[in-house]
């Protein structure tokens, strides 16, 4: 990058670090990532961690007592979790390309490959996990991947949920960036059951990673995007309304009546994954999905596989463009001050 930066370019360059300090301090209110001014660490709401002398991530095959985690992951600012391994691996070279990154993408290597039940890729700043089906499944990796960034030391990190949706309304292949993450009855609310007890969290998500993430998308080519909330269900035929699993106990008309409540409520999409997400992320994270098709009009995913596949692209398009506009506003920041 040319060192020489013209009185335009810098006088731009400083606008965009004083949004970047703006947007850092919109997520002052969440629970994991308290802000103290502009570098803050991952926190944990657990005092028992604090009594161990060893924390092992079992599901991330990491521990630590055998792993340099600060050395490791210190300097990570933005998580990528979605449910597909594949997907996962396919986003991580995906964004060493767009941050052009030294080294070759197709040599990254799985740091969870002691374990079966996740994939994790670090790319630069960049963290990719998968977190498999459902609420239980990226719930447990939600645990491990917190402190995980709280060993490490990490400060300002943003987390994003990459994923696949039903559409309430929208067309196939339209992006849905949650406003709120909404349960079975329209509420943004997650309920976990703690010792035989009923915990209600609050599953709000930032509105200005929502409103940059819809700006990202008017810069980009047939990535239709809206704001919306989404649905998060507990399994993928009957709580979604689907009429085509082994059991069903309602009606087509039953169906389309709810589909008609939930988005009258502002839901445009259904997922397995985003409540928990948004409850024990809070407002530093982001959820993204893309519609698969409109549940209005059927249960059964009929788009042929290379559509498919370009649909499950645009989420990665627009939040790495997200990541990019950011990662390539730091070099520059770096420079200018350097230049000076």
């Amino acid at each position: 990058m040319d060192e020489k930066i013209d009185a335009s370019n810098k006088v731009q360059t400083i606008q965009m670090f004083i949004n970047l300090v703006l947007f850092s301090r919109s997520f002052s209110e969440s629970n994991l990532f308290p802000r103290k001014g502009f570098q803050n660490q991952v926190q944990v709401k657990n005092p028992n961690l604090e009594t161990m002398e060893e924390d092992i991530l079992y599901h991330l095959s990491l521990s630590t007592k055998t792993h340099n985690l600060p050395e490791m992951f210190g300097d990570i600012k933005f998580v990528c979790v979605g449910g597909s391994a594949n997907r996962m691996k396919a986003f991580a070279q995906f964004i060493h390309k767009e941050l052009e990154l030294s080294g070759n993408p197709e040599e990254i290597t799985d740091i969870c490959e002691g374990t079966d039940r996740y994939c994790m890729y670090k790319v630069g700043p960049v963290l990719s996990i998968s977190h498999g089906m459902g609420v239980p499944s990226i719930s447990i990796m939600l645990h491990e991947l917190i402190k995980l960034l709280h060993h490490a030391q990490c400060q300002d990190v943003v987390l994003f949920r990459l994923g696949t949706s039903g559409g309430v309304g929208l067309a196939p292949g339209t992006v849905v960036v949650t406003e709120k993450a909404v349960d079975y009855s329209f509420q943004p609310q997650f309920e976990q059951v703690v010792l035989g007890k009923v915990i209600t969290r609050s599953t709000e998500l930032d509105e200005e990673v929502a409103s940059e993430l819809l700006q990202c998308s008017s810069e980009l080519q047939n990535i239709p995007t809206v704001i919306g909330n989404t649905m998060c269900t507990h399994d993928f035929y009957e709580g979604q309304g689907r009429l085509d699993g082994a059991l069903c106990s309602f009606s087509h008309e039953d169906k389309l009546e709810y589909l008609r409540k939930a988005y009258d409520a502002g839901v445009r999409n259904i997922e397995m994954e985003s409540t928990v997400f948004a409850a024990m992320c809070r407002v530093c994270a982001a959820v993204v999905c893309v519609t698969l098709l409109n549940r209005f009009e059927g249960d059964q995913i009929k788009s042929p596989h290379d559509v498919l596949v370009e649909y499950q692209q645009r989420p990665q398009i627009l939040v790495s463009h997200f990541i990019k506009k950011i990662f390539l506003f730091y070099q520059q920041f770096v420079v200018l001050f350097s230049y000076n």
